[in-house]
């Protein structure tokens, strides 16, 4: 009797070979419904798969984020197959799944519209509705490349004869479509459901390059259930409102202009944000022991070729010449750190030594790949490098585990991912200085009780690093933090200590930043506000605006007491309605609107509206002074 092994341990036996399906069927209608595809054996497979006798099988549910992947790539089909039965004389190449959904390259004469979206999208929906089974083939490389270059696709039978020629081919077919395909996907095109659409149009370059032919991208989003798709559909309606490009123009923050790519004009209002940001990462650093230093902008090549950045990120950097030599403008301040660590003689009694700098560094993005202050050329970090003994690892990464934490959550961030990016295939030092490396920081991780998703080949150059993932307001996630431990540097740079032998040893090199960068971390606290900033980092905090022009006297005396009290305070004496006030001063997400008039002058009182609020509170004077003040004290 075929037997097969389920991920709980347990056994079912069954009178004759089955499926994956099946065994979903015989263990509940739910698992049968909600099943996409199968592991055996640790490999993904259809669900129409025969299971092999005594074979561990797992079945990927929808809402797996395997499950979803799969959802997501069949959706990709649907798109493919709807193109091809509406607009026959469109070639097909390739459709991936992607964070989010999907998307399809077409190479089509004639160019998309808005409209043909619509068209594609109903007609996408009739072929779900159809329920068309998904059968998988395997053929020989010459019958493949033939039957596609028959139907005059030449893009498949390109991407066939670029397939290694150890390679099976796999082919999928539902109805009348069939594509290249290693698989798994779903037995049949009415289990993906209608939780997709289509979203916009794009170009793209057949292969990435822009010798070959421009296609026409077809992005489009997928989710498990309808209620996940109007979740994310309101969470692109909410970011759209929260743009930080939009919203930095319309309060005055910041811009950016062709003159100057990448790099960010601070307006007064936006440069208060950073400045108070500053003030208090420093504050919180120097009570942790952090030691601040600066460190020089242009740095010879000859220290970017030993630390090995040339080689690995030469591409990243700007350069200038002088004088029959080559300066790089710094990517990244810690072959300059290591500099400051060298001077003198270090003892192990020296350690740690906690190294910050809010360093300036450049680095030469690709034009289109910069985003508002989210992807710039010019940047500033919170960066700080720990120069430890290999025994420290561990509490040192405790430490600045805690301070993340607290720091994160005075900013409202509580709910932070933690990923664990091991060794690049593009990388400096030996495999058993990365085993040695990738070992301290996993015990690390696990000594601070950190649960961590692993992110293969997505460490440093010179070493292993977990990644701080932020979870915003509307549930986006932003990374930010993170902590890498180096070996690798060091031992370049020859760095070295005095240990308690009294011989020479090397320290350990950890990397740490909390924002990442002061520009990337405001525009996530602009989109995670909304622009409504919290008092104490408000760049205005209170406008005194007032109803007649008898209270003049009474509002400039206000806004000087709020202003002897550390508040960043406003006067608004223009002669208009109150209303008319109000409204403007809302629109520019001023936390606190303080209104006075004959009455409250006379009284020595302040009608307080408090942005998002309905109704106004009066008080006197010395009471909306004690509670501004109190909320606007910076957290510590």
């Amino acid at each position: 009797m075929p037997a097969v092994i389920l991920k709980d341990g347990s056994v079912r036996e069954y009178g004759q070979p089955v499926t994956g399906l099946d065994v979903a069927a015989s263990i509940s209608p739910r698992l049968a419904k909600e099943a996409v595809a199968i592991r055996i054996n640790g490999v993904s497979k259809d669900l129409t798969c025969i299971i092999p006798d005594q074979a561990s099988i797992e079945l990927i549910m929808r809402n797996d984020e395997e499950g979803l992947e799969i959802l997501r790539h069949d959706t990709a089909h649907v798109i493919a197959e709807a193109v091809k039965e509406l607009y026959p004389e469109t070639q097909i190449t390739i459709g991936p799944a992607i964070e989010n959904g999907f998307y399809y390259d077409f190479y089509r004469e004639k160019s998309f519209t808005p409209d043909d979206l619509v068209t594609i999208e109903k007609r996408m929906r009739e072929i779900v509705a159809r329920d068309e089974k998904i059968t998988r083939e395997e053929w020989s490389r010459p019958d493949a490349i033939k039957m596609f270059k028959e139907m005059g696709e030449h893009f498949k039978a390109e991407l066939i004869e670029s397939i290694p020629g150890d390679e099976g081919i796999t082919l999928y077919r539902q109805g009348n479509f069939v594509d290249l395909c290693r698989g798994p996907h779903l037995p049949s095109t009415g289990r993906l459901g209608t939780a997709f659409k289509l979203m916009k149009i794009a170009g793209a370059y057949w292969r990435g390059d822009h010798r070959n032919p421009m296609l026409q991208r077809i992005y489009g989003t997928a989710w498990s259930t309808e209620q996940q798709l109007k979740d994310y559909l309101h969470q692109l309606e909410e970011a759209e409102k929260r743009d930080h490009r939009r919203l930095g123009a319309e309060l005055d923050l910041f811009h950016i202009q062709e003159e100057a790519p990448g790099s960010v004009f601070w307006h007064s209002k936006g440069y208060s944000i950073y400045r108070k940001l500053e003030s208090y990462i420093r504050n919180r650093l120097e009570k942790n022991d952090y030691v601040e230093v600066k460190t020089p902008q242009l740095v010879d090549r000859s220290l970017w070729e030993a630390s090995g950045h040339w080689e690995k990120f030469r591409e990243g950097m700007f350069t200038v010449d002088s004088e029959d030599r080559t300066l790089a403008v710094k990517p990244m301040n810690c072959p300059c750190h290591v500099q400051i660590f060298k001077q003198g003689l270090k003892s192990y009694r020296d350690l740690p030594l906690r190294m910050a700098e809010f360093g300036s560094c450049h680095r030469n993005e690709p034009s289109g790949s910069l985003h508002g202050l989210m992807r710039v050329r010019a940047f500033t970090q919170d960066d700080a490098h720990i120069f430890c003994t290999p025994e420290q690892i561990i509490t040192e990464t405790k430490a600045f585990c805690d301070l993340l934490k607290d720091i994160y959550e005075d900013f409202g961030f509580t709910d932070v991912r933690i990923k664990f990016s091991d060794r690049p295939e593009k990388r400096a030092g030996a495999d058993e200085v990365w085993d040695q490396a990738e070992k301290a920081l996993i015990e690390a991780a696990t000594a601070a009780e950190l649960s961590y998703t692993l992110n293969p080949g997505e460490g440093a150059f010179y070493g292993p690093k977990l990644e701080f993932v932020l979870r915003d307001s509307i549930g986006r996630d932003w990374q930010c933090g993170t902590l890498q431990v180096d070996f690798v540097l060091p031992e370049r740079l020859d760095a070295s200590y005095i240990g308690e032998d009294g011989k020479k040893h090397r320290p350990v090199m950890i990397h740490r930043a909390i924002f990442g960068s002061f520009e990337r971390f405001i525009g996530v606290l602009i989109e995670h506000y909304a622009g409504k900033f919290p008092l104490w980092l408000a760049p205005v905090q209170a406008v005194v605006a007032t109803v007649i022009t008898d209270a003049e006297d009474y509002a400039n005396t206000i806004v000087e007491q709020l202003r002897a009290n550390g508040l960043r305070a406003e006067l608004d004496t223009r002669n208009e309605k109150i209303s008319y006030k109000v409204r403007e001063h809302s629109l520019q997400k001023i936390p606190y609107i303080l209104v006075v008039g004959k009455r409250e002058s006379d009284e020595k009182t302040v009608a307080i509206r408090k942005l998002g609020g309905e109704a106004q509170q009066t008080v006197s004077l010395v009471e909306a002074l004690a509670m501004l003040k109190d909320e606007a004290k910076v957290p510590e």
